[in-house]
């Protein structure tokens, strides 16, 4: 037989009391800012550096050779869109994607990190290859 027990109901208060483990509401981390220059504005075009092999290849062939480099096949950067460059400075989560790519326009190409805008649909590029040079901000 179990035998109940009244017990007084009590209020236990516990006061929050901040310290390093505990980060601000929101506080998500870093936020990159820079500026989408490649080009100056002039319409170009945006590879993506997908094939590891450094420089722009834009198909199978280049310098008139085959894509093989003796020990496996190398295939071209995958081309992503049309660009121009809007000259705004942004504001984006460390936790995005910035992809290593080629602005090119009238066969001169040039190195940038490309982000593709805060919901990945739009190319935003960067002649600033040096992400610790950009300035940050806590979200």
């Amino acid at each position: 037989m179990t035998k109940n027990v009244w017990v007084q109901p009590r209020t236990v208060v516990q006061q929050f009391v901040a310290n390093e483990y505990v980060s601000a509401c929101g506080d998500s981390g870093t936020v990159y800012k820079f500026t989408c220059d490649a080009g100056g504005g002039a319409s170009g075009d945006v590879y993506l550096e997908t094939n590891g092999k450094e420089g722009l290849q834009t198909s199978g062939y280049w310098e008139g050779g085959w894509p093989w480099d003796g020990g496996h096949w190398v295939y071209g950067d995958d081309y992503l869109s049309g660009y121009h460059a809007c000259g705004t400075t942004h504001e984006a989560s460390s936790t995005d994607a910035f992809r290593n790519g080629y602005y090119v326009r009238n066969d001169n190409i040039t190195p940038v990190i490309v982000w593709r805008g805060p919901h990945n649909d739009n190319t935003h590029c960067t002649t600033n290859l040096n992400m610790d040079n950009w300035e940050t901000l806590k979200s």
